[in-house]
């Protein structure tokens, strides 16, 4: 196993005041997004959106990585030069999702579990082959009065154990990502406790099948308030059972917590970031993996035209700047009003 090179490439990720764009929507959920500023999502929309967020000046004194999707791994941007080579001549690592999604679980009310181990360690080679330096897996478990149910807490967590120790074996750090929605009417109270026994069957399975901690991250979601919840939990109580959850749960060996966000807003995910780091030194660094809370803004100022590029990337690199501070507890309501 590529232990040693394993642990510098997680290392790096997580380096003071950086984070990881999440770059990977499949080709559904970024059509979703397109749709959403009534733009076709062809493969050349796919690429212009794309070319626009990894060519924006100065992005990467704040982004350590991207996550991207099949179709960007093997994409050029503008100038012919393939998007990995663009990305790593900035210093910014290229890694690739690898799942298939969540498909209904066999025997179960209606839940999920994440497909995609069949060809898995094949694949990995070729992504590896192609100059990603890491990838991502993807669990979902939703919470309602009779979910999540051990079965499913279970199967996913044997799969993003599996996932993990194959990547490992090909040199890949794997990004761990066991989100807990925040779709119902749930308390924190509520989030909190099916947080815990999710992460605490991951680690339970990651040990079990010998991965190694050092060389792989944690992408979890923060214990938050359901968001149709009549009662919605403030920023600090959200920072306080955050914390809370993941000391009892992650170990110190793993280098560093990406949080994902989970469809916060943009704003208010800075806001949990900076709050959980302003709790003060945690054994694990903990930054930021996001997608739409990075990207919402760029998305809206870009619509598809050309004219509007420079105004996304200003979008786009404030986003950065402000949960690059975030990660290191300096972020401030005033600097979403600074030019």
């Amino acid at each position: 196993m590529h232990r040693q090179e394993l642990i510098d490439t997680a290392r790096e990720m997580v380096v003071a005041g950086k984070g990881i764009l999440a770059a990977d929507e499949s080709t559904g959920t970024i059509k979703k997004r397109l749709a959403g500023i009534d733009v076709e999502s062809t493969e050349s929309n796919r690429q212009a959106y794309r070319n626009l967020l990894f060519t924006t000046q100065g992005v990467e004194g704040f982004i350590s990585g991207v996550i991207l999707y099949e179709e960007t791994l093997f994409q050029k941007a503008h100038d012919g030069t393939p998007f990995v080579e663009l990305l790593a001549g900035r210093g910014i690592m290229p890694g690739i999702k690898v799942d298939m999604g969540a498909k209904t679980l066999a025997n179960s009310n209606d839940e999920m579990v994440t497909e995609g181990l069949d060809g898995l360690r094949e694949r990995l080679a070729d992504y590896r082959a192609a100059g990603a330096r890491f990838a991502k897996w993807r669990a979902v478990i939703d919470i309602a009065a009779d979910k999540p149910t051990d079965y499913c807490i279970g199967v996913n967590a044997s799969a993003l154990a599996r996932y993990a120790a194959l990547c490992q074996e090909a040199g890949v750090v794997p990004i761990v990502e066991p989100e807990v929605l925040m779709d119902g009417d749930n308390s924190i109270e509520r989030c909190e406790e099916v947080t815990s026994r999710v992460l605490q069957a991951v680690f339970s399975e990651l040990a079990a099948q010998q991965v190694l901690l050092e060389g792989m991250l944690l992408k979890p979601n923060m214990v938050i308030s359901g968001k149709q919840c009549s009662t919605q939990a403030g920023v600090e109580e959200v920072a306080q059972a955050t914390l809370r959850c993941l000391r009892r749960h992650v170990p110190a060996a793993v280098p560093g917590i990406v949080f994902l966000s989970g469809g916060q807003s943009d704003e208010l995910a800075t806001a949990h970031l900076n709050a959980v780091n302003r709790q003060g030194v945690q054994p694990w660094a903990l930054t930021f993996s996001y997608g739409r809370a990075l990207q919402a803004p760029a998305l809206a100022a870009w619509r598809g035209q050309q004219a509007n590029v420079e105004a996304a990337q200003r979008a786009f690199l404030k986003r950065a700047r402000n949960n690059s501070a975030a990660s290191r507890g300096e972020y401030s309501a005033d600097m979403e009003n600074a030019a």
